[in-house]
């Protein structure tokens, strides 16, 4: 009898125990969560892109006129004076190189004017010759008129003929001064690029220099080496870094209809320890086709922002540099805001889970702006109210919950 209670006695307490262990494993515990707050602050929505650094009024400086490049001697980040520093030299290109025929051509016309040339020097001997006779007969017949053996008919008109000679003499040496014109023409076509009187007659005197257009730095150099340029050909792009450098941001289009000229901008992430200011001068009306990285058509605007910061906060920023800015198109002070992450849709609207009394309450509420981080409420919540942020399916109205612990 007592071998007999005593297995009564364990077996009852074995099913109490597993009973209380079932029990235990399966009552209700309250969901772990994790718990924010709705509180009064500041907040903005801004519009985030990348950007780059321009001079406003970048000078491109380009040949007047063909000819000769001379070596370029700045480099970019040189100084320049406006109308004062000589940033580089032409000199007139060499002549283009003669094929056989042009060149036989150009030889056939030196023998044509050298022999025009000789016809017109046998004029003037001519012409000079009676020119001599002419002067001759003239002298004779003053003597016969003085002693009264000549008519003043005859004495003029040798008079006549001697004008007439000296007339033709004149003639004579102007057109060998034609002649060799045009024989020294014809000659000039003879010469090529690889002549060797060439050199000697380019001298520094016959150098254009280029000066600078404008006070400030040399961006680039365009066309850096000794070369032949057309007129208008690049040669470098000048500007003043310093005291007219701006930022150009493409925006989607989308996106740049909210944007207004004299929006407040901060500028991240340029290389500098602080922050930027800047405001919104510009936003163009055009728009154009650009593909983003990933092959998709956007249409994109282009903003311009001016700098407000002082020069010294910036003093290293220079001309293409990448910079990230955020456009402010809305901000608040004084706000009730809570995270995002803490909403969830109910029907048409909006709703949060409030703690109360560690029970999860249903609360729908009016939401103003959000900019992904936080969202403004306009009627629902109070300050200090404690909502559940990452609501799961799994809470539902009136379940009990606890807060994470934060190990």
């Amino acid at each position: 009898m007592a071998r007999k209670r005593s297995r009564s006695y364990f077996a009852i307490i074995a099913l109490a125990a597993t009973t209380a262990a079932l029990a235990y494993a399966f009552w209700p515990r309250p969901l772990t969560i994790d718990i924010g707050k709705a509180a009064i602050g500041s907040m903005t929505i801004t519009i985030n892109e990348e950007g780059f650094t321009r001079v406003h009024d970048a000078y491109v400086v380009s040949a007047p006129v063909a000819g000769r490049l001379m070596r370029v001697a700045v480099q970019p980040g040189d100084a320049v004076i406006k109308n004062q520093t000589v940033i580089a030299q032409m000199r007139p290109a060499n002549p283009s190189m003669l094929d056989i025929r042009t060149r036989e051509q150009a030889a056939a016309s030196v023998e044509a004017a050298e022999a025009t040339l000789r016809v017109a020097r046998a004029d003037l001997n001519k012409a000079t010759s009676d020119l001599d006779y002419a002067k001759r007969e003239l002298e004779r017949y003053r003597q016969l008129a003085d002693r009264g053996t000549a008519s003043q008919a005859t004495l003029d008109r040798y008079e006549a003929d001697y004008r007439s000679a000296s007339a033709a003499r004149d003639n004579a040496e102007a057109a060998i001064a034609v002649r060799e014109a045009e024989l020294a023409n014809a000659r000039s076509r003879l010469v090529g690029f690889n002549d060797r009187d060439l050199k000697s007659s380019v001298s520094d005197d016959n150098s254009i220099p280029l000066r600078s257009p404008t006070t400030g730095n040399v961006l680039r150099v365009i066309q850096k080496s000794e070369t032949t340029l057309s007129a208008g050909a690049e040669i470098m792009e000048i500007g003043d870094v310093t005291h007219d450098l701006e930022v150009v941001v493409e925006l989607l289009s989308t996106d740049a209809v909210q944007v207004t000229v004299g929006d407040r901008v901060i500028i991240d992430d340029w290389g500098g320890d602080t922050q930027l200011a800047g405001t919104v001068s510009r936003v163009e009306p055009w728009g154009y086709t650009k593909y983003s990285s990933l092959g998709v058509e956007e249409q994109r605007v282009k903003a311009i922002i001016a700098l407000d910061s002082p020069r010294e906060s910036r003093a290293k920023l220079g001309h293409g540099y990448r910079v990230e800015v955020r456009i402010v198109i809305w901000e608040a002070k004084d706000t009730l805001t809570i995270p995002s992450n803490a909403l969830f849709r109910d029907g048409d609207g909006w709703a949060v889970f409030k703690v109360v009394d560690k029970t999860a309450q249903q609360t729908p509420v009016k939401v103003g702006k959000d900019n992904g981080l936080s969202a403004q409420i306009l009627d629902g919540l109070s300050a200090g109210d404690p909502i559940i942020l990452y609501p799961s399916s799994g809470i539902t109205n009136g379940a009990k919950v606890a807060q994470r612990m934060i190990e």
